[in-house]
């Protein structure tokens, strides 16, 4: 299954979910390929690898296991509370996506 595929996935899941909105279909800006919930973005899809906004002490958690890989959004330097988790991981990326649903919904 390709990234664009199970992200596909991850977004018809968590639509039902009340103020999570999809990705644009616009597709240039930044965010245009994220969920976003009241506007806030909480995961997206960027150069095929799953992008979630989770707590920074989880995400540091889950690169220090070697489960993901810190987020840089082309600034040169890692954003604390973004983790990129790449396609081939075992980790599941609709239950990222929804710990980061809840997350940023708070």
């Amino acid at each position: 299954m390709t990234a664009e595929e199970r992200f596909a996935e991850v977004v018809a899941a968590l639509l039902d979910h009340p103020d999570v909105t999809p990705p644009s279909a616009t597709g240039r800006e930044f965010g245009s390929n994220a969920l976003k919930v009241k506007g806030k973005i909480f995961a997206m899809l960027v150069r095929g690898d799953l992008v979630v906004k989770l707590p920074a002490a989880r995400v540091a958690t889950l690169i220090a296991n070697g489960q993901g890989g810190p987020f840089d959004a082309g600034k040169g330097k890692p954003m604390q509370e973004w983790l990129t988790v790449p396609t081939e991981s075992s980790l599941n990326w609709l239950d990222l996506a929804q710990e980061a649903l809840r997350f940023v919904r708070r």
